[in-house]
């Protein structure tokens, strides 16, 4: 197995990632020599990956596809995974890394998923490739390249949406609904607002939201709240001065002892000391 030249390599690799949203990481071509390998190893991102031509083999969770042109895998973030390619007809593949708050939701309005990361020849297949040259065309580290480079992205990840099946339709009804609690929560959370509340305004029963959010999330409503809560205050901890018991107030804690008690349960640490430790890093 050889490495591909810089001849076989056509990329680009963002210096900051200027927006919290949806954030292009890297973007580009490869046309890879028989048996080139990445991998076992995780990303902190999310990569999508389409072949251009050629055969390779991507493996992922204990399985894998041995994929061809027209073909598209993502991998998720912090997922193992590992990819090769074929050693008689080695594949030419572009790719698109990226993340944000945005991207997770998204996603869950495509085909894709956790348990089904590969796209088979769609008819969208030369789509595919084009929106990815469009991000890789509009690439540059100004903040105006970064909007013009996350643009591109929004545009082919709405095609995938247009384009997802009856099943991804069901899936995206119900992601919907959790983003629709989640705007609630992230609306609401500086008031003691109860599930109750958040369930209702969803429009579905209590019982309903929690399957919702264990199934999309891995989380419980409760927990959320909880953790968006306790994300707030350490902001308020990090780039203010207000007194602790006006932090716990301003993110929705009446009682400043259970603030505290909660605030320890997810960071570890007494809100003081995550202030002091954050100020230590300033110096």
């Amino acid at each position: 197995m050889t490495n591909p030249t810089e001849d076989d390599v056509r990329s680009y690799y963002a210096e900051d990632r200027l927006l919290s949203s949806l954030s292009v990481y890297n973007v580009g071509s490869q046309k890879c020599t028989p048996g080139f390998q990445w991998g076992p190893g995780v990303r902190d991102h999310y990569l999508l990956h389409h072949v251009v031509s050629g055969k390779g083999h991507f493996e992922i969770r204990g399985k894998t596809y041995d994929l061809k042109k027209g073909d598209t895998f993502l991998i998720y973030p912090n997922m193992e995974a590992c990819y090769r390619a074929d050693e008689e007809e080695p594949w030419v593949y572009t790719w698109v890394g990226f993340a944000g708050t945005d991207a997770y939701y998204l996603l869950n309005h495509t085909d894709f998923s956790e348990e089904s990361p590969v796209l088979e020849q769609a008819e969208i297949s030369g789509e595919i490739e084009r929106k990815i040259l469009q991000v890789y065309e509009a690439k540059g580290n100004t903040f105006c390249d970064a909007v013009s480079m996350t643009g591109a992205l929004y545009s082919m990840i709405a095609m995938l949406m247009e384009n997802s099946s009856a099943e991804a339709k069901q899936k995206n009804l119900q992601a919907g609904r959790v983003e629709q609690a989640i705007r609630y929560i992230e609306e609401h959370y500086s008031y003691p607002i109860t599930i109750e509340d958040i369930a209702g305004y969803t429009g579905v029963c209590r019982s309903y939201l929690y399957r919702m959010f264990q199934k999309i999330l891995k989380v419980s409503p409760k927990d959320y709240v909880e953790e968006y809560r306790i994300r707030q205050a350490c902001r308020l901890l990090r780039e203010t001065d207000m007194p602790i018991t006006a932090i716990a107030h301003s993110v929705g804690y009446e009682d400043n002892l259970y603030f505290s008690k909660a605030f320890k349960k997810c960071k570890g640490q007494t809100p003081s000391r995550y202030r002091k430790a954050e100020n230590g890093k300033k110096v």
